[in-house]
């Protein structure tokens, strides 16, 4: 969950990127560019989203 609002914009310029990337290979219309794109960006997004979140003082 995001805990102020600069916290909060970095996600949305996160999603704003993805969907600009996307945006790029339709415009070309290139649709299998498109669906390898998307795989591209659901490994980085599993990538981050499993990873260990930083230790606090050393503890967790």
């Amino acid at each position: 969950m995001p805990t102020n609002e600069k916290e909060y914009n970095g996600y949305l310029f996160d999603q704003l990127t993805l969907l600009e990337r996307i945006e790029r290979r339709v415009v070309k219309g290139d649709l299998e560019a498109v669906k390898e794109e998307i795989d591209i960006l659901k490994r980085e997004i599993n990538r981050k989203l499993y990873q260990q979140p930083p230790s606090m003082n050393g503890q967790y």
